[in-house]
């Protein structure tokens, strides 16, 4: 694949930028700042957070773009899937912004994006499914890579408090991806392998299916419980530390 075909946007490097000032704030918290919850500090990991979740949804999707690509959709590329901005992903307030308010409201945090892929041009029914396990594969990657720099690098509270919250979203995110729910990615890694009645049943209720979730766990108390069990599992089992994403989350929800 042609290397200039991945050209990074100006957005992309705009939110990157965002997200390093506010692990910069987020590096003047100290023990002292996360007791006072200082607005310095809170501005610092709510950017952090908020800044990272856009680039992780930005490489979700780029993720399944790239797949994609290299499995024989190249209208990827035309549609400027490849050019990570965050703009190109579907609709910008139902895909990203509902997402980010409800993240930034301390609710789950939804699969943002999405790219079309055609999937009568992807090689065979693997591709498919390497193309839909691509985008929550990115999230659990980030995740780990996250948790690996809070565990070997010798940081601020601030900042270690930030950097483990943003990836036990990560994690979680993965989690609820992975799930075999129509409209989620790990439903559409099952899809291809469906016999034609269940796959006209997934499509019929991709629209709906990811909110009748989100009301699930919302209105069940059980079910959110699993949800969240799971995902501290997987959380701790990559190395990351409850306590300090909790506190990442106190400082992030700086109007509780």
């Amino acid at each position: 694949m042609p290397r200039s075909l991945v050209r990074p946007s100006l957005l992309f490097y705009a939110i990157l930028a965002v997200t390093v000032l506010g692990g910069v704030l987020a590096a003047t918290v100290g023990l002292r700042e996360v007791l006072d919850r200082t607005v310095l500090g809170s501005a610092g990991v709510f950017l952090l957070v908020i800044g990272g979740w856009a680039l992780s949804l930005t490489l979700h999707e780029f993720g399944h773009a790239i797949v994609a690509y290299r499995g024989g959709d190249h209208e990827v590329a035309a549609k400027g899937y490849l050019a990570l901005d965050i703009r190109r992903y579907t609709d910008p307030v139902l895909s990203l912004v509902l997402p980010l308010i409800i993240l930034a409201i301390g609710g789950i945090p939804l699969p943002g994006g999405a790219v079309w892929i055609n999937q009568w041009a992807l090689r065979s029914r693997a591709v498919s499914s390497r193309v839909s396990l691509a985008g929550p594969l990115t999230n659990l990657a980030l995740g780990i890579v996250l948790t690996l720099t809070v565990i070997s690098v010798d940081m601020p509270v601030g900042l270690l408090a930030g950097l483990s919250y943003l990836a036990s979203l990560q994690i979680l995110a993965f989690v609820i991806n992975i799930l075999p729910v129509p409209g989620l990615d790990g439903y559409g890694a099952l899809e291809p392998y469906l016999p034609p009645r269940a796959r006209e049943f997934g499509h019929q209720a991709r629209p709906w299916a990811p909110l009748m979730l989100l009301a699930l766990i919302l209105a069940v108390p059980t079910a959110g419980q699993a949800l969240w069990g799971l995902s501290d599992l997987v959380f701790g089992a990559v190395g990351g530390d409850p306590n300090a994403a909790g506190i990442g989350q106190y400082l992030f929800m700086f109007w509780r």
